[in-house]
């Protein structure tokens, strides 16, 4: 690591050693090296200058390690803190956008019900109403019938007694009793007019022709009562035809409410079911969206926690070298100035062997 002592200049074991005890015990030791040196070499003038200036020059080299160190650990406690700020703020952000997100999520999910539920409604609202139409076109459709039925029986037998008014009045009954309307009448007075039971038995017994083919009433009874019975027919048609205007009326209106309900519905249902469909890919697009900045959030949060840890370990490796490399100086400082003490000297002078 960059961080971990570097080796300086080559040091002699010895000069290593006293760097290591107090300035006088180095001093000493120093003198024993040097008193070495100069048994071997007589003519050095000096040798003690010569230590001091390679402790002077380790001073320099170990102060400039220190220098450029101390760059490097600037460098990377800048990172540190660089770097720790961008991840505060990225966390920070990431935090702020789930929240921003999840209630982004919830407004669309509940808006996404309320119009699903609108959409049912609307739904059962148009199925409803189709089936009204349903249930209306075959009521109408039966009524109708109904119609046609009664409105083909009333003109026949309008038609018929109208006949038979006429043959009576011109006195050729018994050529009327003959014919089919005849049969009509009889068919109608027997089963639907309203009148007497006495009178509705005369009315039959003349049209069964028991009173004889050249009956003539002579008191026109049998002639009043068939015009009372047209009478009966006309009113009873003209009620029914009128009846039956007003349903025709009455449906093509509930017919013209319908379409324009149910196309209402329609265009509600195909817009609910678009609405529907854009809030599902939303809800799609915001959940993978959230999913994505949780995992960031949890990825920067590791790496912010490791980074802190590691910055941590790195400053408490930097003030152990800087303490090494400050006892390291203190004792290089310390040595030179024992060495450098006119004392230094005359030690040195009397651990020479004599001549």
């Amino acid at each position: 690591s960059w961080l971990k002592p570097q080796p300086h200049c080559s040091r002699d074991p010895l000069i290593t050693r006293a760097m290591k005890m107090g300035s006088s015990t180095a001093a000493l030791l120093l003198l024993l090296a040097l008193s070495g040196l100069a048994s071997s070499d007589a003519a050095s003038a000096n040798p003690i200058r010569k230590v001091v200036t390679m402790l002077q020059d380790m001073q320099k080299k170990v102060t400039e390690e220190g220098k450029e160190e101390q760059a490097l650990y600037d460098k990377f406690m800048c990172y540190c803190k660089t770097s720790g700020g961008a991840l505060s703020a990225s966390i920070s952000d990431a935090g702020a956008k789930i929240e921003s997100v999840s209630a982004s999520i919830k407004s669309a999910s509940e808006k996404k019900a309320l119009t699903e539920a609108k959409l049912k409604e609307d739904q059962d609202s148009n199925a409803a109403a189709k089936d009204d139409v349903s249930k209306a076109t075959a009521l109408r459709e039966k009524e109708a019938a109904e119609y046609a039925k009664f409105k083909a029986d009333s003109e026949a037998n309008i038609a018929a007694i109208a006949k038979a008014v006429t043959a009576l009045e011109k006195g050729v009954a018994g050529a009327f009793l003959q014919t089919p309307a005849a049969g009509l009448v009889r068919s109608y007075a027997m089963e639907r007019a309203e009148v007497p039971d006495s009178t509705r038995q005369e009315l039959l017994a003349f049209l069964s022709g028991t009173e004889g083919s050249d009956y003539v009433p002579q008191s026109g009874e049998i002639t009043g009562i068939l015009k009372q019975m047209g009478d009966e027919m006309s009113k009873n048609y003209k009620d029914a035809t009128a009846e039956e205007n007003s349903a025709i009326a009455n449906y093509e209106a509930l017919m013209a409410a319908k379409k324009k309900e149910i196309g209402t519905l329609q265009v509600q249902i195909e817009e609910g079911m678009s609405r529907i469909g854009n809030l599902g890919v939303e809800l799609a697009a915001m959940n993978n969206d959230l999913g994505d900045t949780e995992e960031a959030l949890a990825a920067d949060s590791k790496f912010k926690k490791e980074l802190e840890q590691g910055c941590a370990t790195k400053t408490a490796e930097w003030e152990e070298i800087k303490k090494t490399r400050a006892e390291e100086l203190l004792a290089l400082a310390e040595t030179i100035k024992v060495l450098n003490d006119d004392d230094a000297l005359e030690l040195f002078k009397k651990t020479l062997p004599s001549p």
